[in-house]
């Protein structure tokens, strides 16, 4: 997928019965464009300064002559197997032309239907999608982040129902209000926090990673394909997690945060002094709840440990250092790196991600008028590699088998496949050492041994070392 900062959206019709009319779903879709700004706003460089400029673009011009020729397509797929169908949508995702954010085009609707249906409603209205019939919404991350896809498919949903009336205040808050009340807040102390959280950090040391190629020095173009591996703990585990959590007043990205920054610190042979980066959801108001919009930040979380800290310690500290980021999460990424004079090109701890998300199934399927749609999830060939090294959690409350998992998503220009998984082995074990459990489901954590002694020697690896420490040699004899 060359396009890396495409969002899909993928949902299926799985009943037999149930029908959508392309006709409302096309004037729901633009309903929805009519009431975010944001999905026909118009993003380019000022050639004067080289700022970047919103310009929101009238809703009628751009439905009525814009969307004619672009945003909501129909694609016929063959009947005969899926595989037909995942070419398409490879097809569609790599499209050069997907976007255009000089003029506004940031989402689109791709109908995916079969060639043939057997309901007799279908065969004699080409108006009606049916059961295995598929809608893709593409949607450019600058204008959605994770909290707008339950905002954009509720009222998506709400459009169809009404046929595409759906309710627009011209006086109600929109995302470009947001950019200008950002650029006039009073962020001095801000300001001062983020120059004392980097301050004598060394931006040009990098994490030392197991890599097994470094960047090429003539050309900074990424491929953008991505070395995956994923791991899914047990429920023990899991439920040992969550108490140690719960008993100690964490939030689960906090306690996960914990753990990464341990495993880097034994992945990198020791080092103390480190910076990763992780995103904030940064709606820190109330008006900002309900908007479609990329409020997301990136923001740098850099430790400093002291290889002699117990667990309890490390975690104690990421807590505290959370919580202390939190309170200056809107300070935007570009003025923390301004302010300390620092290249955006060039920051290494930009390239090492960490996230933690909790599913719900809020936002996750789509309802037309009493039709549910099945959201469709995508395999690991759609996924980018937009960092270097990225580890996200998935916990799910719903699941029954698989409540806790984690990926590592790491640039396949830096890291073979197979050295991400044996990172992720380390990782894993590692996990399990911190959280293994009894039957009471509690952690069984030494906490008077320093973080220094935790191993990422793999079990088959130290039996190896050992084996090969305390060979016999055929030459020695007892005497």
């Amino acid at each position: 997928m060359n396009n890396m900062y495409v969002i899909p959206l993928l949902y299926r019709i799985s009943a037999m019965n149930d029908l959508v009319s392309i006709t409302r779903l096309q004037h729901a879709f633009q309903s929805v464009i009519r009431k975010h700004n944001i999905l026909r706003t118009a993003l380019y460089i000022d050639d004067t300064n080289g700022n970047i400029i919103q310009h929101c673009l009238d809703a009628d011009i751009f439905l009525n002559d814009d969307m004619k020729s672009y945003g909501l397509k129909i694609v016929n797929l063959h009947n005969d197997e899926y595989r037909h169908m995942n070419e398409v949508i490879e097809e569609i995702l790599n499209q050069s032309d997907l976007f255009d954010l000089s003029k506004g085009r940031v989402i689109n609707c791709h109908i995916l239907r079969r060639e043939q249906s057997n309901h007799s409603f279908t065969q004699n209205n080409n108006d009606l999608l049916t059961k295995d019939d598929l809608i893709l919404f593409t949607i450019h991350h600058a204008c959605l982040d994770g909290a707008s896809r339950s905002i954009f498919t509720r009222d998506l949903s709400l459009a169809y129902q009404s046929d595409g009336s759906l309710p627009v205040d011209d006086n109600s808050l929109q995302y470009i209000d947001y950019s200008v009340h950002e650029h006039i807040m009073d962020m001095s102390l801000s300001r001062q926090f983020w120059h004392s959280q980097l301050e004598r950090y060394n931006i040009e040391c990098s994490l030392s990673l197991p890599v097994d190629r470094q960047h090429s020095s003539t050309s900074q173009q990424r491929s953008g394909a991505a070395s995956i591996a994923e791991i899914n703990f047990d429920d023990e585990i899991c439920t040992s997690f969550l108490n140690y959590a719960s008993s100690h007043h964490l939030t689960l990205f906090q306690l996960g945060l914990a753990t990464f920054y341990i495993f880097l610190f034994k992945l990198t042979h020791g080092q103390t002094d480190l910076c990763i980066s992780s995103i904030n959801a940064n709606r820190y108001r109330s008006e900002l709840v309900d908007m479609i919009g990329m409020f997301v930040s990136t923001l740098p979380y850099r430790v400093e440990l002291d290889p002699h800290w117990s667990f309890d310690e490390v975690v104690q500290y990421m807590q505290e250092k959370c919580l202390s980021i939190l309170e200056h999460s809107h300070y935007p990424l570009q003025h923390i790196l301004g302010d300390n004079r620092i290249n955006q090109s060039n920051v290494s701890f930009l390239e090492t991600m960490f996230d933690f998300i909790t599913i719900s199934n809020e936002g996750n399927d789509l309802c037309l008028n009493g039709v549910n749609l099945e959201q469709v999830s995508f395999n690991g060939s759609y996924e980018m590699a937009k960092f270097d090294f990225s580890l996200t959690f998935e916990y799910n409350p719903l699941s029954h088998n698989k409540r806790l998992s984690c990926s590592f998503v790491c640039s396949h220009d830096l890291f073979e496949k197979s050295t991400v998984s044996k990172i992720a082995q380390r990782f894993q074990y590692m996990f399990e050492q911190l959280f293994e459990t009894q039957s009471s489901n509690t952690p069984i954590i030494d906490m008077s041994p320093s973080i220094n002694k935790v191993c990422l020697i793999l079990p088959d690896e130290a039996e190896e070392m050992e084996s090969v420490v305390f060979y016999r040699l055929e030459n020695i004899v007892n005497e």
